[in-house]
């Protein structure tokens, strides 16, 4: 069983390692490069789900979850213009963040495992393991009601009043930074289908 399931383990290990990489890197005013790979994390675990079972995509789920603690501690050796590139909080949250959503990803998945539409069972289950993620990663690393968490880092910037993304009410940054993460995070799910439906039929096709 485990051995099946280095493929799926090498991929959610890349792209949690790619995705903490990209998040350094700004695309346009709201969002990072890696809200575009992160993603992905939902359709291995939704593939490995649908061939392998629900224990099989959480030992999955489990392996990107210590990739991403290593990710997490290299980063906070790592110095940039202000500070640790990975704080106290941004790791809390990146890892509760993860494994909670992939976890609920994985379940709700199993429960609509049988569902007369192929589409139901991953769309459903990453938009809701989504969801859950970007409320408890921004919410955790960014707001001012949980500072105590870490007293030491300043996240006033993140809690600046601004227009959300621009033009809507005002709302504190991170709440735009979320939000447009979020969108991204749907768009994806639904483009991801794709992928999902084309190997479900090729994986299905070699066992027949």
């Amino acid at each position: 069983m485990t051995r099946s399931l280095i493929p799926a383990i090498l991929a959610m290990a890349a792209i949690v390692v790619a995705s903490n990489i990209l998040v350094q890197f700004l695309f346009g005013q709201w969002l990072t490069w890696g809200a575009f790979t992160y993603p992905l994390a939902f359709l291995v675990t939704d593939l490995t789900n649908r061939f392998r079972g629900a224990a099989a995509a959480r030992r999955v789920v489990l392996a990107g979850f210590a990739t991403g603690i290593v990710c997490s501690l290299i980063g906070t050796q790592i110095q940039g213009e202000f500070g640790p590139l990975v704080t106290l909080r941004i790791a809390l949250g990146s890892g509760l963040a993860f494994l909670v959503a992939q976890m609920l990803d994985v379940t709700v998945f199993d429960r609509m495992r049988h569902a007369r539409g192929w589409w139901q069972a991953p769309l459903i289950s990453t938009l809701v393991g989504s969801s859950l993620d970007t409320l408890i990663f921004f919410g955790t690393a960014f707001s001012a009601a949980l500072v105590w968490l870490e007293p030491s880092n300043d996240v006033s910037w993140a809690n600046e009043i601004l227009p959300l993304l621009g033009a809507g009410p005002e709302a504190p940054l991170w709440l735009s930074l979320a939000v447009a993460d979020w969108s991204i995070k749907l768009l994806l799910a639904l483009v991801a289908l794709l992928p999902f439906r084309i190997i479900v039929r090729r994986m299905t096709a070699d066992v027949a």
